[in-house]
């Protein structure tokens, strides 16, 4: 098992949950602005670095 391959699965999970947590936020209206704004940006890096960890790491047997 490659270790960048799962850390890289837990970055984009934990993206993806930062990403719904804004937008029920932002749908519910129930937290303040700059919290949301924040764990969005933190979210969306999260989810690109996990993601593109996962499409450049190589295979090794």
């Amino acid at each position: 098992m490659n270790l960048k391959r799962t850390f890289g699965a837990i970055l984009t999970v934990l993206g993806i949950i930062g990403l719904i947590f804004t937008g029920v936020g932002i749908i519910n209206h129930n937290a303040q602005i700059t919290t949301l704004i924040v764990v969005g940006i933190i979210g969306v890096l999260f989810f690109f670095t996990g993601i593109s960890l996962i499409r450049t790491t190589k295979d090794e047997i």
